[in-house]
């Protein structure tokens, strides 16, 4: 009998000046293809919304995870996305048999995933977390604009368009801005400003 419980996991928000990086673990029935799943780079946000709900309603479990930018600033981004997974699955409530994440190995799983760049182009369950990781991150941003308006989140998710970098110059940083990537910010600033 081959592996049934098959988690793909993927993470968004690694390049962004604002809000956490998140991910999401997806473990779906071994016979279902959600039709339209891509990678959500690919896909644009109105059909990622209808994906998501229909990703949601198939899947058999969905966790989620996150890493605040105070941890980005502390143990940096890279780490920051590997904890955000390891917290994704850990709120499965099955216990996948195989894990599949998209990208490099990932040292906080140990030897119990498979790494495979492009992950989220070419394996549905890859896919699919994916799209439940942008829409989730999306709409957290969204949330985030009404709080902080004027840097442009709803539209831009806190990635460094010429809005946000222009709000910084004139509003400053706020909470849940990297800090870390103030140099990087100062750089963008200073080259597209």
């Amino acid at each position: 009998m081959g592996v049934r419980w098959v988690a793909g996991v993927d993470e968004v928000g690694r390049g962004p000046l604002a809000g956490p990086v998140l991910a999401a673990a997806v473990i779906l029935p071994p016979d279902v293809a959600i039709r339209g799943v891509d990678d959500s780079k690919r896909l644009d946000a109105r059909k990622r919304e209808s994906l998501f709900d229909e990703i949601l309603e198939k899947a058999l479990c969905v966790g989620i995870g996150a890493a605040s930018t105070r941890e980005i600033d502390r143990i940096n981004i890279l780490r920051a996305s590997h904890v955000a997974m390891q917290r994704a699955l850990r709120r499965l409530r099955i216990s996948p048999e195989c894990i599949i994440v998209d990208g490099l190995r990932v040292p906080l799983l140990g030897d119990d995933h498979v790494a495979i760049v492009g992950a989220d182009a070419s394996v549905h369950c890859v896919a699919c977390a994916s799209i439940v990781a942008k829409v989730v991150r999306d709409r957290l941003m969204k949330r985030l604009a009404g709080r902080y308006p004027g840097y442009g989140w709803d539209e831009n998710a806190g990635y460094a368009t010429l809005e946000h970098r222009s709000a910084i110059v004139v509003r400053g940083l706020t909470p849940h801005h990297r800090r870390s990537f103030e140099s990087n910010m100062q750089l963008k600033l200073e080259l597209f400003g």
